[in-house]
């Protein structure tokens, strides 16, 4: 039985905390859901973001556009993109959250971007991620430089804005990529807590 998320106010983590420590080594590779290894902390190109994403969080699955559009974007600028699902699933067979997340894929049109499931949370705690949805932005020497929000859609839990005024991921991006310091190395996401499986079957 799957565990439905609550949604909340993602914890903040101050931008002093580490933002610049590698992420280099074996701790970040993860097998996708076709069975291929992926190192998310070592980009191939420029930086690559690690979307944290999950398939029953509202505001996770409401940003699939604009993940879309980024990754598209930002693709040919030598930028990479992977999906890290947090999803949790209590049940005993590993393939049948795998079958979930690639009808998740399908459904809300992901295509051409690496899925894996970060079942034991190690990409999430090497990220310090907290929240779905959450971006995190690695550069080519494999260093942390931005973490948190896509953009400002909303105000707050259930309060869209009329319209996006601060695009902090693109912003990041931006950055990283003309050489030019972030301007804003962490901002606070909204959306669901990742949730250590290892707590729901204690």
């Amino acid at each position: 039985m799957r565990f439905r998320r609550t949604l909340v106010w993602g914890a903040f983590f101050p931008a002093v905390l580490a933002l610049a420590a590698a992420t280099r080594g074996a701790a970040g590779q993860i097998p996708d859901v076709d069975g291929r290894q992926l190192n998310p902390f070592k980009p191939s190109g420029a930086a690559n973001v690690i979307f944290f994403v999950a398939t029953d969080c509202p505001i996770s699955n409401s940003y699939a556009p604009e993940i879309q559009r980024v990754c598209r974007e930002y693709g040919v600028r030598g930028v990479g993109c992977s999906l890290m699902y947090e999803d949790v699933d209590t049940a005993s067979s590993a393939t049948r959250l795998d079958d979930v997340v690639r009808k998740h894929l399908q459904e809300y049109r992901y295509a051409d971007i690496p899925a894996a499931v970060d079942r034991a949370r190690t990409i999430a705690k090497h990220a310090k991620a907290s929240v779905t949805p959450q971006a995190v932005v690695i550069d080519r020497a494999g260093q942390i430089r931005y973490r948190g929000r896509i953009d400002n859609f909303y105000a707050a839990l259930g309060k869209p804005r009329q319209q996006v005024t601060e695009r902090d991921l693109r912003n990041a991006l931006d950055a990283v990529l003309s050489g030019r310091p972030v301007p804003k190395v962490e901002t606070e996401a909204l959306g669901c807590f990742i949730v250590d499986p290892a707590l729901l079957r204690k």
